[in-house]
């Protein structure tokens, strides 16, 4: 019986998508379902060896190309798990398994990068429909439990057709009726093309069925008829059309990780790595890995030029696969890499595992954590080759420099590799702003007197520029790190040191003490006794303390915490609004502002000192608690200066 079903909303808008808008790059359908095609078998391959249900089969791995170039009709069929009605329903029917949500907020309209997101997003089934007017998936799920087979047929316009159906053997057919202007895609060169660029090195055989015509000598030996029933008929020595079916293996099949370094080439690796990612950017490096001895395993890792989707999800998907003597184990384990490198992509291949390891005590296994260690460590080692290169270290570090950044507070083991490779800004004392400063690099520019590594955390790059606190430093010629990304007041404050230098908050009163305490003369100290009593009052609670400076060049600067400061920014990114924490307010007994304000009257300095306040908080932050009241001041001024 059969069953139509309406495709979920985010499916329909996909399809539309597919259908109308994303026709970059279609030749990538074939890649898609071919990968898909592999996972499937990689599945079975591991069910075959894991579960008492599956052992029975013979696992036969190929995956089956066939086309009509007259019909414009193209099939990929594989031998792998297959599927019942239920996941017919989930996988090709709903958002559960797609990721479509997900895809559809990312798309930004440039069909050419649109298209390229694709495989990345688990949908590359429906690619399908950017060549094919209809799809028809023929399926039947390996085992006992799931003897009866199904079709999925759909035109992409907004429903599809489940029906049960005859299939002999268990595994998948996806036949696509093609668009007659996509038609050449139902063409063996066409076909093997498109297998060689992108499925090259996919683990299991993939052969193409082609029908192939041959002429060959006629073997008639009639003497020359010309009479009317002989005409048409071949003559001696004429050729004869003989058509004959032909299935050719296309790709080699062979896992790239288990080749030797010495045979594959540059362009093997990146191939490898597009069709593995679904990423038609390069990777900016890799790293291929064989270890023999008390452990024997191979790795190979890809360093993306391109951040993930997902990267600061928390429901990110693992880019790095499991294999157990090129046994697909899993690809959903957070845990093979340490999460701050959740952005690399590549295979483990471990050779000491038993082939049946469950998947839930991966976490606890020591021969895991091991190779866990080493290829963190090789991986990070590589990261630090590419800073080498200060172009292709920034393309990487402006993807993937937050996380790195996490890798200080969860990897104590590498923690020194990792402050090695992070990069800040900078501002000098003459103002002058530095892009990519590594703490070795200041460090080596350090003053001779300088005691510690200054730096300033915020949550605007533009406002931290800006920051009063700045002036201090500058007179001392001291370099201060300007720190912006949201994960830098976490981090940052836990650091403690680098190469046995401290790393203080510039705006903190330890690291202020350092510049040395600020020579104000009792006389100074006297002609001020009046201004710091109506800023006290006026402020109140708002501030801590009221001091003099003498190494400022804004009128005023607002002094505080370390710790305060680090709790402030994380309870603002978890969207919360931090407690009050008054700071120190100093007041620059060289600038103007005071030297008129010395004689005024209690309540205009208490008015000024309400608007210097506001404004030293809008520098800091950018906002204020009471922008009502700022305005009115600021109204108020403007009036007075006016009349």
């Amino acid at each position: 019986m059969s069953k139509k079903m309406a495709f979920q909303t985010e499916i329909k808008q996909l399809l539309d998508l597919m259908i109308h808008s994303l026709y970059s790059n279609k030749e990538i359908f074939l890649r898609e379902l071919v990968s898909n095609a592999s996972d499937a078998l990689d599945k079975l391959n591991y069910l075959t060896i894991s579960d008492e249900a599956y052992k029975q089969i013979t696992f036969s791995p190929r995956i089956d190309i066939t086309f009509d170039e007259k019909k414009g009709i193209l099939s990929v069929a594989d031998s792998g798990i297959g599927m019942n009605e239920e996941e017919l329903i989930q996988n090709l029917g709903t958002i559960a398994k797609s990721g479509t949500k997900s895809f559809l907020n990312a798309l930004s309209g440039d069909k050419k990068k649109d298209s390229a997101l694709i495989g990345q997003f688990g949908v590359g089934f429906y690619s399908s429909f950017m060549v094919a007017s209809k799809v028809v998936v023929t399926t039947k799920k390996a085992g006992k439990a799931d003897e009866q087979a199904y079709s999925w047929i759909s035109d992409g316009s907004g429903e599809y057709e489940i029906t049960p159906c005859q299939k002999d053997t268990h595994g998948t057919q996806i036949t696509l009726y093609l668009k007659d202007d996509e038609k050449h895609f139902a063409s063996r060169w066409e076909i093997e093309s498109i297998i060689k660029k992108y499925s090259e090195h996919i683990a299991f055989p993939i052969f193409l069925t082609y029908e192939e015509t041959k002429y060959e000598d006629s073997s008639d030996e009639k003497s020359e008829d010309t009479s009317d029933e002989g005409k048409g008929q071949s003559k001696k020595g004429d050729k004869k059309e003989v058509k004959e079916s032909k299935t050719e293996q296309l790709n080699n099949a062979k896992a790239i990780w288990k080749i030797p370094k010495n045979e594959l080439k540059d362009e093997d690796y990146k191939e490898f790595y597009k069709g593995f990612t679904h990423d038609n950017s390069e990777p900016l490096s890799y790293i291929h890995t064989r270890v023999e001895g008390n452990l024997e395993y191979t790795t190979l890792f890809f360093i993306p030029s391109v951040a993930p989707f997902d990267l600061f999800r928390v429901d990110y998907r693992s880019g790095v696969k499991l294999y157990v003597k090129r046994v697909f184990i899993t690809d959903d384990d957070k845990e093979l890499l340490p999460q701050y490198l959740r952005f690399v992509r590549g295979i483990i291949d471990s050779e000491d595992l038993p082939l049946n390891v469950s998947r839930e005590i991966l976490q606890q296994n020591k021969i895991l954590a091991n190779i866990k260690s080493a290829s963190t460590k090789k991986i990070l080692g590589e990261i630090a080759n590419l800073a080498k290169d200060s172009q292709k270290y920034k393309t990487f570090y402006t993807q993937f420099g937050k996380a790195l950044k996490e890798g200080l507070y969860s990897d104590f083991e590498n923690k020194e590799k990792i402050l090695e490779l992070l990069r800040f800004d900078s501002v000098a004392s003459d103002g002058k702003l530095s892009e990519s400063v590594s703490l070795k690099s200041y460090k080596e520019a350090m003053q001779k007197e300088q005691k510690s590594i200054y730096y300033l955390i915020g949550e605007n790059k533009e406002l931290l520029k800006a920051s009063p606190i700045l002036e201090k430093y500058a007179k001392k010629g001291y370099t201060v790190l300007l720190l912006s990304d949201e994960i830098d007041s976490f981090v940052m404050p836990s650091v403690g040191e680098y190469d046995k230098t401290p790393l203080k908050d510039a705006a903190s009163s330890e690291a202020l003490k350092e510049l040395g305490e600020s020579s104000i003369d009792e006389g100074v100290k006297k002609e001020f006794e009046g201004i710091i009593k109506d800023f006290k009052e006026a402020l109140g609670s708002e501030i801590k303390e009221v001091e003099l400076s003498d190494d400022l060049s804004s009128p005023i600067a607002l002094v505080g915490e370390e710790a305060n400061a680090m709790m402030a920014n994380l309870m603002r990114q978890m969207g919360q609004e931090p407690p009050k924490s008054p700071k120190t307010l100093q007041i620059n007994v060289s600038h103007s502002i005071f030297s008129k304000l010395k004689g005024a009257e209690s309540a205009k300095v208490q008015e000024c000192a309400h608007l210097l306040y506001d404004c030293a908080v809008l520098l800091e932050s950018g906002g204020l608690q009471s922008v009502k009241e700022f305005n009115s001041r600021v109204h108020k001024l403007i009036e007075e200066n006016l009349g």
